[in-house]
């Protein structure tokens, strides 16, 4: 029994991914129903065959509280910058690098960090991006909090996509007024 699965709220709101395990856990407890279902492959045991859950939906509304500060972690900080070096652009040998430098007081924010290949990180050292001639692709900013959902998933599924929201393409913030003045 291998495989993600989106687990929606009864609004049909996305809330995260889960394992098929714990899918069929859900459907069996009848706390969940099936909405989108592989219908090549079947879950048995000994007293019941389920199709294998893609899509789940709960039975009651379960409140989940919004707009918490995410924490940075490596994972989700390279699937916000897409996996690419916010300097050069390559895609190897990547690295979290503060564009402020914490030598400077730059703090550990979503809005101060980036992701770079390890080259750049070592070129740019304790300098700002301005000062080692090395620009910003992207200006940093916090994820969308959809980047959530699928942190759990190498591939987004075809079935999930009418329950995900779509997301607005990366648009250009402003960079920290102490980053501009360089």
């Amino acid at each position: 029994m291998s495989g993600s699965v989106l687990v929606l709220n009864a609004t049909y709101e996305p809330l995260n991914v889960t394992s098929a395990w714990r899918a069929c856990s859900l459907i069996l407890a009848r706390k969940a129903e099936i909405l989108e279902a592989d219908p090549d492959r079947w879950i048995r045991s000994p007293s019941t065959a389920l199709p294998h859950p893609l899509v789940i939906r709960l039975v009651t509304y379960v409140r989940v509280p919004r707009f918490l500060p995410r924490r940075i972690t490596r994972r989700a900080l390279f699937a916000r910058d897409e996996h690419t070096c916010q300097y050069c652009g390559c895609r190897n040998r990547l690295t979290l690098d503060h564009v402020m430098p914490r030598s400077r007081g730059g703090g550990s924010s979503w809005a101060n960090v980036v992701t770079a290949c390890a080259p750049c990180n070592l070129r740019k050292r304790d300098r700002l991006p301005q000062e080692a001639g090395m620009p910003l692709r992207r200006p940093p900013r916090a994820p969308h909090p959809d980047l959530y959902l699928t942190l759990g998933t190498r591939t987004i599924p075809a079935s999930w996509q009418p329950y995900l929201p779509l997301r607005a393409p990366a648009t250009a913030g402003r960079l920290p007024e102490q980053l501009q003045a360089a």
